[in-house]
């Protein structure tokens, strides 16, 4: 018996040696099917081992060292294809650290035969963060590279990309980021999150039931699943807080076999889910937006959308709806974009979309547009592209718009961005959108999205309010902070007996800070953030607020006009100015300028010049955008004097009767009603 055990293992062993033999010659076939195939994954694993089938001298394989060398010829040849089907596997399978170290290889070989090689090696230095390298190999490429084609229009975006990670990455992080803990990342690729609820979260996994597979595909904003796997793409939940997620579990929506289904998002009742399903047609994805209702509980078959969203032939993914529930926003290749994926937005009706309209392009490019983020209070846009200027791979934007016009979109910098692709942005509260939330990148991954939490960095504007007179605090005045580009009230507060105020701040905003107090006339700052890019904190100059009391008059100096005329001189302007900037900010007032004059010429004469001195100011007012409505004019003549006009003894009095002759403005009343909006504070 035994014996017959071993001849048996002795047999086995020749046959399995013969297999593996013949498997030598057959390796880089094996790995050009997978190739072709599009399995990266198991392409790179049969190309390493073709590479083990070639005798090759070690000084003709290292980097840069045959640079001028003629073509290579026979095995030599045959080497270096295999290197370059090497290189380019471990790319398209987004293993950007294998591709750099087999492109590095495949670019010193100096072989003209590969002539885009320079330009993917670079490529996959700046997925790998390394910009300056990048750069250089950019630059090497571009005098290098003679077609016309998209790589060539391709190299001067990625150029300028490496310039600006490479300065804009000198700048203080608006975020921070941590990958989400507990079993939100587990198996697979895992993104799109959704918050449901504080303790919920919503995601798409392409994890499976079943032990993990070394061949699973990488699942990125296109995901491409191999017919047969257990890597499927659904929705799963998960509880928890803050930035950990535990107990995941699958959505229960029915789903046809071959389908894929994820990157969700819930109307505002909650009673309805908007979610894209996928599945692939000769290596092609085939994409489309369904919708199911929520019944008894449980969600229903999603039924597609119709021809607004989906158009026969063409990919729609990525929907998005608005807090408000007026919007649809997606993403999709379909007729009549500017490129590649455009976003594109739907009126809806009574949860019924309505046409399709692009967002036009000031958003999106010839590249790729997805994964849109709308918050309608700030009227914000988030979303990612790879056509812009940025850190490279699919970067976060944002863009200020009402669906009729949009903002040039901006770059959200580090370290929501990073060298690899950064997708799918979700707050944790849509009523601070944009203080916490979720996004899901690759940047910690060789395969996969995962999923992060992210955090802003509080950037805070403060400054003191002070009286004038006494020059203490202002206890009780109220300091509100207004957004002037978007013309909304952002915030208010009532300062204590410190006087001082503080207010969260977003870099890059022009902000007006109106100080107000019951009496007092209100001040207005106008701040620019600019400097809170490099900062977290800016400390305003110090205001002071000057009381008054109605019908009290207030004696305005320096006010001159023309011998025996009512014409004001240039320097008097100077001094109405403060008048006009005092009426300008407290849109409320109404006030009564007044002329008074001394002693000297009869009452009927003084009593006409100071009236038309008083309308002369009244008039500059006028002139500088002040509405006549709040402006009386009045003149006092000699009636009323603050000073004598001569002396005890008889004689004249030049001090006094110069006194007298003054301008003075009172505030007459003043509007109760308190300003809630921008638009109050701009009136006049």
């Amino acid at each position: 018996m035994k014996k017959i055990t071993l001849c048996l293992l002795v047999v086995l062993t020749g046959i399995f040696s013969s297999i593996q033999a013949q498997y030598v010659y057959d390796y880089k076939h094996t790995a050009d099917v997978y190739y072709n195939a599009r399995d990266y994954y198991s392409a790179a694993q049969y190309y390493n081992k073709a590479l083990g089938t070639f005798k090759i001298k070690p000084e003709q394989v290292l980097p840069y060292t045959i640079a001028g060398a003629p073509a290579p010829t026979g095995k030599m040849k045959d080497y270096q294809d295999v290197v370059a089907r090497l290189a380019d596997s471990y790319r398209r399978f987004y293993d950007y650290g294998n591709a750099e170290t087999w492109y590095a290889q495949l670019v010193g070989f100096n072989n003209p035969a590969y002539p885009q090689a320079r330009f993917w090696y670079a490529t996959t230095l700046r997925y790998n963060g390394k910009y300056q390298e990048a750069l250089d190999e950019f630059k090497k490429f571009q005098k290098s590279y003679t077609a016309s084609d998209d790589l060539s229009v391709r190299t001067a975006l990625e150029i300028s990309t490496c310039e600006f990670a490479l300065s804009d990455g000198q700048k203080l992080p608006r975020f921070t980021i941590e990958k989400t803990s507990g079993n939100v990342n587990e198996g697979g690729a895992n993104y799109a999150p959704v918050v449901l609820d504080p303790g919920t979260l919503m995601f798409t996994s392409s994890r499976s039931d079943n032990p993990p597979l070394p061949t699973a595909s990488k699942q990125k904003p296109n995901p491409n699943n191999r017919k047969g796997t257990p890597y499927v793409n659904n929705l799963y939940t998960a509880t928890g807080s803050e930035n950990s997620y535990d107990n995941s579990q699958k959505v229960k929506i029915p789903m046809a076999k071959g389908f894929d289904q994820g990157v969700s998002t819930i109307s505002p009742d909650g009673n309805s889910m908007y979610l894209t399903r996928w599945f692939m047609k000769d290596g092609v994805k085939q994409a489309s937006i369904y919708m199911t209702i929520r019944q008894n509980g449980a969600w229903a078959e999603p039924r597609p959308l119709g021809d607004n969203v989906n158009v026969p032939g063409y990919n729609s993914m990525q929907p998005f709806i608005t807090s408000d529930g007026k919007y649809l926003l997606f993403s999709s290749n379909r007729p009549g974009g500017m490129g590649k994926y455009d976003l594109w937005y739907c009126i809806m009706s009574n949860g019924t979309p309505g046409g399709a309209k692009n967002m036009g392009t000031a958003i999106n490019t010839k590249d790729e547009e997805q994964a849109p983020f709308y918050d309608a209070e700030k009227n914000l846009l988030v979303f990612s592209t790879d056509g812009r200027v940025g850190y490279g791979g699919l970067d976060f934007y944002s863009s200020e718009g009402d669906f009729g016009t949009w903002s040039q979109p901006v770059n959200m910098g580090k370290p929501l961005n990073s060298p690899k692709d950064d997708i799918y942005y979700t707050a944790l509260d849509n009523s601070h959108p944009f203080a916490a939330g979720f996004i899901s990148s690759d940047r910690e991954s060789i395969c996969c999205l995962e999923v992060f939490g992210i955090r802003r960095i509080k950037k805070v504007i403060s400054g003191l309010i002070i009286d004038c007179d006494t020059q203490k605090p202002l206890q009780g005045a109220t300091v509100t902070l207004l957004d002037t580009v978007r013309r909304k009230t952002i915030s208010k507060v009532t300062l204590g007996a410190d006087g001082r105020y503080t207010f969260e701040a977003d870099p890059q905003r022009y902000y007006k800070l109106l100080a107000e107090k019951q009496n007092y006339f209100s001040k207005a700052l106008y701040v620019n953030t600019d400097d809170l890019l490099k900062i977290d904190s800016l400390d305003n100059p110090t205001l002071c607020l000057k009381p008054y009391e109605i019908d009290k008059p207030i004696v305005l100096n320096n006010i001159y006009y023309d011998f025996n005329k009512a014409t004001l001189r240039e320097e008097s302007k100077i001094v109405l100015d403060t008048v006009v900037d005092i009426l300008r900010e407290n849109p409320k007032l109404t006030i009564e300028m007044s002329a008074h004059t001394d002693s000297i010429g009869s009452v009927k004469y003084n009593d006409k010049l100071s009236q038309a001195r008083a309308q002369s100011c009244v008039d500059y007012l006028i002139s500088r955008g002040i509405s006549p409505n709040r402006l009386i004019a009045k003149g006092y003549g000699k009636s009323r004097p603050i000073a004598p006009n001569s002396l005890p003894n008889g004689k004249d009095n030049p001090e006094g009767r110069q006194l007298n002759r003054r301008t003075e403005f009172k505030v007459l009343k003043r509007q109760v009603e308190a300003r809630s909006d921008y638009d109050n504070n701009s009136s006049q």
